[in-house]
């Protein structure tokens, strides 16, 4: 099962966005609980200065109407809504003035001097005539809660403008700051077996330099164990060429000094022995060169040209090899792929078709003018398990067929020096069975 993993810009836009939100959130309560209390603060000096502001009128309008214990409500001249209520009472608590909308049930039943608090409104209470009238103004705290309301939604809608312009801000600085860790896995992706040159590390933060050191010994190391590899390969299918030669020249000598059919018959066997190892020595070589490199030109050159040379110096009278070359008339493909390794490209392909297919079937060759490789050959069909394999070195559809199965080995490894793409098909394009190989060259050679 694939592990998906996090991606840190996204984990940073939004463990910043998200933070800095929740910042705002807490800023917010922190400014509704600080306004809250100063808004108490003057509401409650609002409070207190009406009630006094109120009560010597109070007493003079009780002192002067003809019945003063009566109760008397103040008429109001516009209808409103009363945002403070009073209540003037007598030392024995009977109501004297009251505002038209107060309740007296809605006011303390005691008579208070300052500030108190009921359930549902907020009370200051003065005493005058040396204590003989008392006066209770009266606020509800639904306005002060409203007020409270407004002000933190005032403070909170603008939160998410504020998110949304967090969010882009961030993720926009957070990618531009991250441009070198994209253009370092850039880098890092562009390495393959024939490019394992240390990657640039400038620009990096230094948390991740230390990653990058790292990565470069470990580049290193591969690039010192691969040449090691391949110029071991090279040097020893170099050193056995001249060996072989010698050994099959003097076979060859031997068998024309000999004398019974069954020694002849013999040292045939060895020669074709020798000769199939020269072979497979040829192929190292080939090998050692395709997976080290070197497979690109300073220069671009046609390969059409080239493929026609090529197929023309393998069909030779002596050859058994029959190929049917299809190329687009007047057609031009230009390429800076490395002539040799073009040759030793289509050599392997067609030296693998050959063994594989019907000896009295010739060999198809095709070269679009978009740089698409087609080699096709006659024979039974291979399985798709097999298939997948084909490219990997010592693999071989059919063991009977003489070889070592390096060709299409060799063939992957240039394919993917190049930046090229291989697909293998059994049975072939159009046909009930037969083996196909395509290969289309990357548009950066064109």
């Amino acid at each position: 099962m694939t592990t998906k993993h996090r991606s840190l810009q996204k984990t940073l836009v939004v463990g910043l966005t998200a933070g800095l939100a929740l910042l705002w959130c807490m800023a917010t309560l922190g400014t509704v609980s600080i306004a809250q209390h100063r808004l108490n603060q003057l509401l409650d000096s609002a409070l207190a200065e009406t009630a006094q502001r109120l009560l010597p009128l109070a007493v003079v309008e009780i002192i002067n109407r003809d019945t003063p214990s009566v109760a008397q409500h103040i008429v109001s001249f516009n209808q409103h809504e009363e945002r403070l209520i009073y209540l003037v009472r007598n030392k024995a608590g009977e109501v004297l003035l009251q505002s038209h909308t107060a309740a007296p049930n809605m006011f303390n039943n005691t008579l208070i001097s300052g500030f108190s608090s009921s359930s549902t409104h907020r009370f200051y209470g003065a005493f005058a005539l040396q204590g003989t009238v008392h006066i209770e103004v009266a606020e509800p705290l639904s306005q002060r809660l409203e007020a409270i309301r407004s002000i933190a939604l005032m403070l909170l809608w603008p939160l998410l403008i504020f998110i949304f312009l967090a969010f882009i801000c961030s993720w926009l600085f957070i990618r531009f700051s991250l441009r070198h860790l994209r253009h370092y896995h850039n880098e890092i992706e562009q390495r393959n077996s024939h490019d394992l040159t240390p990657v640039n590390l400038q620009g990096l933060p230094a948390e991740v330099v230390i990653i990058g050191e790292s990565v470069n010994r470990l580049l290193l190391r591969l690039q010192q164990a691969l040449e090691a590899e391949r110029s071991f390969t090279a040097n020893s299918a170099h050193e056995l060429r001249t060996p072989i030669a010698t050994v099959l020249a003097q076979t060859q000598r031997l068998q024309q000094s000999l004398i019974t059919e069954k020694s002849k018959a013999q040292a045939q066997k060895i020669a074709m022995s020798l000769r199939h190892l020269a072979h497979i020595s040829e192929q190292l070589m080939q090998l050692a060169k395709a997976e080290g490199g070197s497979l690109l030109a300073a220069t671009p050159h046609d390969l059409m040209a080239l493929l026609r040379f090529i197929v023309t110096s393998m069909q030779h009278p002596s050859s058994p090899i029959k190929i049917n070359l299809q190329l687009p008339a007047n057609a031009v493909f230009m390429s800076t792929i490395d002539q040799d390794a073009f040759a030793i490209l289509i050599r392997n392909l067609i030296d693998n078709a050959h063994k594989h297919s019907d000896s009295l079937a010739p060999i198809s060759v095709y070269l679009s003018a978009e740089g698409v490789l087609r080699v096709v050959n006659a024979g039974p069909i291979v399985a798709a398990a097999t298939l997948q394999q084909l490219h990997k070195r010592f693999v071989r559809s059919n063991w009977q067929v003489q070889g070592a199965g390096l060709g299409l080995a060799i063939v992957g490894a240039i394919v993917q020096g190049i930046n090229a793409s291989m697909v293998l098909n059994s049975p072939a394009t159009g046909q009930t069975d037969g083996f196909e190989v395509i290969i289309k060259f990357a548009p950066t050679l064109l």
